[in-house]
């Protein structure tokens, strides 16, 4: 792993320079003020005992589905189309370092993303000057969420760039994967059949990888050690099979 800070200070200038990168952070933050600008509103007609930070992170899939595809479209589509890839792995680096210094890169930058809408509420704290609006519980519990599930989320990304040299293609493969894993299995989770035959024993397993759930834990402070591991474990399959997409492609060309 000695070029691995290498390659991820490569990654980092890249997206810097990225228009895609750019992109993703105004939509990202336009998304989010909406939908923030909008809770507060409820609030100020209505009364709620939910505190507001847990109705922000239970939106969380909302700038998901766009922000991760563009983040993460270039790692290896871009870089195979203009045949970057095969000269760089001709260099005293492995492949594995080469995925995990791009799915780091990657992953900072949507942890930075995030982090910048700690702004929104600090803004509530001064301008409300109420304590009740700021509740530290919810706010720590759903940015560890985002942390650990965006492990997962970004793997995926990467895992779609490294299948294809298409950028567009990557986009729309790891936003269907995404959509897959957090909305395909919310409604698996309510199929009437997985109560019946031989089907039902999969019920307690859909249900246990329901990530709307998951996000409630968090922000409730109910971190269940389960979920991590959901999380980690699927991140790692995503980038070992990453790996061995790189790998395909460059043995088959």
């Amino acid at each position: 792993m000695r070029h691995y800070f290498t390659i991820l200070s490569q990654e980092i200038r890249a997206l810097l320079y990225s228009p895609s990168t750019y992109i993703a952070a105004v939509l990202f933050l336009l998304v989010m003020g909406f939908i923030f600008a909008g809770i507060l509103e409820v609030y100020s007609k209505t009364p709620q005992e939910t505190p507001p930070a847990a109705i922000f992170f239970s939106v969380f899939w909302i700038p998901v589905f766009f922000m991760v595809p563009l983040l993460t479209m270039k790692c290896f589509a871009e870089e195979r189309r203009l045949g970057t890839l095969e000269t760089l792995l001709t260099t005293p680096v492995t492949t594995t370092e080469v995925v995990l210094g791009k799915f780091t890169a990657a992953y900072l930058f949507y942890l930075l993303l995030w982090a910048s809408t700690l702004g929104f509420h600090y803004i509530l704290q001064v301008y409300a000057r109420d304590t009740r609006f700021l509740d530290a519980g919810p706010l720590i519990g759903g940015y560890l969420f985002i942390a650990v599930s965006g492990l997962l989320f970004i793997a995926l990304g990467v895992l779609a760039s490294a299948l294809t040299r298409n950028q567009s293609v990557a986009a729309i493969l790891s936003f269907t994967l995404l959509f897959g894993l957090i909305i395909g299995l919310k409604y698996a989770g309510e199929l009437t059949a997985l109560n019946h035959g031989l089907l039902s024993p999969l019920r307690s397993a859909v249900d246990s990888l329901q990530i709307a759930s998951h996000v409630e834990d968090f922000t409730h402070g109910v971190v269940d050690t389960r979920q991590v591991f959901f999380y980690l474990t699927g991140a790692t399959l995503a980038l070992l099979f990453s790996i061995l997409g790189v790998e395909a492609k460059i043995l088959s060309s």
